[in-house]
């Protein structure tokens, strides 16, 4: 019987499916280093998964927050899925920075707790926005009528004094027209009950003490319809400014109004109102709070809980040996360039050297044919011939 011998290398032929590796790379992991770690495997798909559940509630979370401060949807869902992302790299970063070296110390723990429930703790509040979404428009409503109410309060305590003080001129006017008024009629009934003889003489018809009467009441209703056409232009300006006063006060009401929404911080609000004055809604607030901080906390929770296994000592192991590669690699490097250098400099030398050997004849030369030109000529100064041969023959020094 022929039996195919297999060696123990070639027996493992494991191939991940796509969405395992997907969770490969959402927990971190590297997929050469994990494919042959078969407890490993699933751990980090565990922890993949934790990330994934986090990943999309964030996104969920942050589109209905965007959904309630701007009019677009599809914006909404763009930003939505921006901040779900950016999330997810906060995660991965979370838990990449987890290794078996740190893992065990509080202070990097601690940390990346703190961090994940500050994330956590925001992201739990448009989710229980959306889950007390009901409760929360009757809250609302309540609120807004409680903010009517200060606002009202507000501007009659702003327009008080001068609502006062137009008052009391008009009270002023108003008494010295009684008072002018209550004059005139006394003396209209002084004057029939001497005509009637029910009062003053006795004596019934118009006699001379009932035309001192009739003459004095006259005078006063002269004196009051006078007083009265001078008084009221001014309680007619008096009442336009407590109607121009009214009518302000309506204006900056209907404006307040206006102003009156639901968004995302007046919501907020009406949350924080409703859980402070209902003990059932307060405790299942706590409640979903600590579940919803709990998704956020899901990848750095299972990380940490998890054990180390192989993967994460191929890891360590592995990054030893890129460190220690990497040093040698430099160490090389540098032994080739001190190597060129070497050689360079020698080549160059001998270069150099034969350069000038070959060049001694011609430049000598040279300067024979320029001094028997300045002995023939005689047009010239030695120094300026000295000048002439510095520039053209002798060589400069390298910098």
């Amino acid at each position: 019987m022929k039996t195919n011998a297999q060696s123990l290398s070639q027996r493992d032929d494991y191939t991940p499916s796509v969405f395992t590796r997907f969770l490969w790379w959402l927990s971190t992991a590297e997929q050469e280093l994990i494919r042959d770690c078969t407890i490993d495997r699933n751990r980090y798909a565990i922890t993949g998964i934790a990330v994934m559940g986090t990943w999309l509630f964030a996104t969920l979370a942050w589109t209905y927050f965007f959904s309630t401060v701007i009019s677009s949807v599809t914006m909404a869902i763009l930003l939505g899925i921006f901040m779900g992302l950016l999330i997810l790299g906060i995660d991965r970063a979370l838990i990449k920075g987890i290794t078996s070296a740190n893992k065990r110390k509080a202070a990097p723990i601690l940390f990346r707790l703190i961090l994940a429930l500050t994330i956590g703790t925001f992201m739990a509040q448009p989710a229980l926005l959306y889950l007390f979404n009901k409760e929360i428009h009757v809250q609302i409503s309540l609120d807004n009528e409680h903010r009517k109410m200060a606002k009202q309060q507000e501007l009659d305590s702003l327009y008080a004094n001068d609502i006062a003080q137009l008052q009391q001129q008009k009270n002023n006017i108003q008494q010295q027209l009684n008072l002018k008024y209550k004059e005139v009629a006394a003396s209209r009934d002084a004057f029939i009950a001497e005509t009637d003889g029910t009062g003053g003489s006795g004596k019934i018809g118009l006699k001379d003490i009932a035309r001192a009467k009739q003459n004095e009441y006259e005078k006063l209703d002269a004196s009051y319809v006078q007083m009265n056409g001078a008084k009221q232009p001014m309680l007619n300006n008096i009442d336009n400014a407590l109607h121009a006063i009214n009518v302000t006060e309506q204006k900056e009401m209907q404006s307040f109004n206006t102003l009156m929404n639901d968004g995302f911080l007046t919501r907020t609000q009406a949350l924080h109102n409703l859980i402070k004055n209902n003990a059932a809604a307060q405790f299942r607030y706590y409640l979903l709070i600590v579940i919803l901080v709990l998704i956020e906390l899901m990848p750095v929770i299972a990380k940490s809980l998890l054990p180390d296994g192989t993967y994460d000592e191929k890891v360590r192991l592995k990054e030893i040996m890129e460190k220690q590669v990497a040093e040698t690699n430099i160490q090389h490097e540098g032994r080739l360039k001190e190597l060129y250098n070497d050689m360079a400099y020698e080549q160059d030398s001998e270069f150099i050297r034969d350069f000038f050997n070959e060049a001694r004849n011609e430049r000598k030369q040279k300067m024979l044919e320029r001094l028997q030109r300045w002995k023939e000529t005689d047009n010239g100064s030695f120094d300026k011939l000295w000048e002439s041969l510095k520039k053209d023959v002798l060589t400069r020094q390298e910098n």
